[in-house]
């Protein structure tokens, strides 16, 4: 088990701050404070490095943070497996889940709400970010399963498909872009563009899609850039811009008429959401929720 001396090292670690470790933990500056003191004795060297109001993690610290994670997902995995052998409604531990923007807002939610009836002790947490943020958590060791697109492969990475996500041109029902349903895709350069920020998963679909076309983003006239499937949609309902999002992130405003689907010749874009584990590392948790989530989109694709 990890002593409170540990928690409270790994969490300044994680925080770069004893005062927003200290906010976290629900515990004073002075005790966070003590905790590491302590820590330092025990190993007979620094683990921060103080500089002003900045801190961060020694040598020693990073090899201590680092093996803490790894005892930590240990614990976690051990705590589900022992209680499951007993009952499952009684399994408990933590489902630490990492997924890009249009998986945790469209997807994971009602797997996660299965999940939850199944094993109600189990508490699951989720990092909503896009796919280049969730894949650094991963190897982090901040999450122990991402959801995301395929990117770049990392070598100690693995990945396992899960479904196949459309994503489409959309535009406000009073942009003058909507009186027409198919355009030429020679149309796309004149057209005014809002596209999601640098990182993210759409974003790279777009790219590829238009690539098999010979266009490049360079071509297309943006006018805005924004973080985030939400804001993005929001702005392209009260503007004259196109945009492009996943066609499970718009189900509701295309029924009820705010957006409308525009159509280019010749261009069709889709991608594939992979679960996406640290190599050679597993867990029965893990294992569950995966099957679970799979079942679940098989039966309803």
């Amino acid at each position: 088990m990890l002593s409170n001396r540990h928690l409270a090292f790994m969490e300044v670690a994680r925080q770069k701050s004893f005062s927003k470790a200290s906010q976290e933990l629900y515990i004073s500056q002075p005790a966070i404070s003590r905790h590491v003191k302590s820590l330092e004795e025990q190993y007979q060297t620094k683990l921060f490095e103080r500089n002003g109001l900045k801190i961060q993690l020694t040598e020693a610290g990073k090899l201590l943070y680092d093996r803490l994670l790894t005892v930590r997902q240990i614990q976690e995995q051990t705590e589900f497996d022992i209680s499951y052998l007993q009952q499952q409604q009684q399994a408990s531990g933590i489902l630490q889940l990492g997924a890009s923007t249009t998986v945790a807002l469209y997807i994971l939610p009602r797997a996660m709400s299965v999940f939850h009836q199944q094993f109600p002790l189990v508490e699951i947490t989720l990092l909503n970010r896009n796919t280049e943020i969730v894949l650094e958590a991963l190897l982090n060791k901040e999450i122990n399963l991402g959801i995301t697109e395929e990117k770049g492969k990392p070598n100690n990475v693995t990945y396992l498909p899960f479904l196949t996500d459309k994503v489409i041109a959309v535009c406000s029902k009073k942009s003058a872009l909507a009186r027409k349903k198919i355009y030429s895709l020679k149309d796309i350069s004149h057209m005014p563009i809002a596209i999601r920020e640098r990182g993210s998963g759409t974003l790279e679909a777009v790219k590829r899609g238009l690539l098999k076309n010979k266009i490049q983003l360079s071509d297309l006239n943006i006018k805005a850039r924004l973080g985030g499937t939400e804001a993005l949609k929001n702005f392209i309902v009260e503007s004259d811009c196109l945009g492009f999002l996943s066609q499970r992130s718009v189900t509701k405003e295309l029924r009820q008429g705010e957006l409308t689907e525009v159509e280019f010749e010749g261009l069709q874009i889709e991608r594939r959401f992979y679960f996406i584990q640290r190599k050679g590392e597993t867990s029965e948790l893990n294992k569950h929720f995966i099957q679970l989530a799979k079942r679940i989109y098989k039966a309803s694709e």
